[in-house]
């Protein structure tokens, strides 16, 4: 493999919008080293065994993960670590996420709800696990619904909303999880100042994605019409975080960090419930504190 190989670690790329991130890569001229994350290793590696890609050029990696299991984080993490070897990441891309009421006990102990562990907590554990080898650029999948927490008494309740069996609705769930998720992108863009750049990105509204498969299921849920006018193709979403990674024209304002689906960067006015440093210290929790809380072992 050339030597000017990039090295990608993904989470939720074997299906969905994640699968076809790494599809478009891999029709790339670049040559790629890819490890990812996969709930159902098996069935990842049949997929992009059925895509026509060049073997010579692109390495693919698959080590289980479930994002909603720390403890399998810590293992993808150490995995990851031993096969990258003396290898940076050039590009960490979190993505996956989950939307369901928090009706539900934590899993393994945890006091939190599912949405909260998937769609922010995981996330951040993460990065802290592979924080050393992080290079380029962290590219965290997030979402315009986090502008649904915007007034004091919201971000006031986030942690009792957040809780495991507080019975908070799957939309206010998503809401508050996502709004957490760029706290925690605000607080490593911090403390990854000179080593990597992060950057948020919304795909937009992607209906042929599982995001909201629980509420279906569940709640016989359906996107109203009135928004169905701004959906999304799956690749047309790719194509979207895929320009987080690859667009060079970052503001130079190091809070305006959200690139969105029609391909603007937020203005800080959108994004001012998360400028809050305080805000995004509490919603930031060391690793020590992660593992101690979650028990992670």
């Amino acid at each position: 493999m050339a030597s000017n190989v990039k090295t990608v670690v993904a989470t939720g790329a074997t299906s969905g919008l994640g699968f076809e991130a790494i599809k478009q890569l891999l029709a790339e001229g670049q040559s790629y080293r890819f490890i990812l994350g996969a709930r159902d290793r098996k069935r990842a590696e049949k997929e992009f065994s059925d895509l026509h890609y060049d073997r010579q050029k692109h390495s693919l990696t698959f080590l289980p993960i479930q994002l909603n299991d720390l403890r399998t984080i810590k293992t993808f993490a150490t995995q990851t670590l031993e096969k990258l070897g003396s290898f940076k990441i050039d590009l960490l891309l979190l993505n996956a996420g989950i939307n369901k009421p928090a009706d539900e006990p934590g899993i393994n102990g945890s006091k939190w709800c599912e949405s909260y562990i998937v769609n922010s907590l995981s996330q951040h554990y993460l990065t802290h696990l592979l924080r050393e080898r992080l290079a380029g650029r962290v590219v965290i999948v997030s979402s315009g619904a986090m502008r649904g927490v915007s007034d004091s008494v919201r971000i006031e309740q986030l942690e009792k909303d957040l809780t495991a069996e507080s019975g908070t609705h799957f939309q206010q769930t998503y809401e508050n999880s996502k709004f957490t998720q760029l706290l925690t992108a605000h607080w490593w863009r911090r403390e990854l100042k000179g080593q990597a750049q992060v950057v948020a990105v919304s795909p937009g509204l992607i209906p042929d994605t599982n995001l909201a498969r629980h509420a279906m299921e569940r709640m016989n849920f359906k996107f109203p019409e009135s928004i169905m006018k701004d959906a999304k193709s799956i690749p047309e979403g790719a194509q979207s975080i895929l320009a987080a990674y690859s667009r060079q024209d970052v503001p130079q304002d190091p809070a305006q960090i959200f690139l969105t689906s029609w391909g603007e960067w937020w203005p800080l006015d959108v994004l001012a419930s998360t400028l809050d440093t305080a805000l995004q210290d509490k919603w930031s929790p060391s690793l020590a504190q992660i593992e101690k809380e979650e028990v992670v072992e």
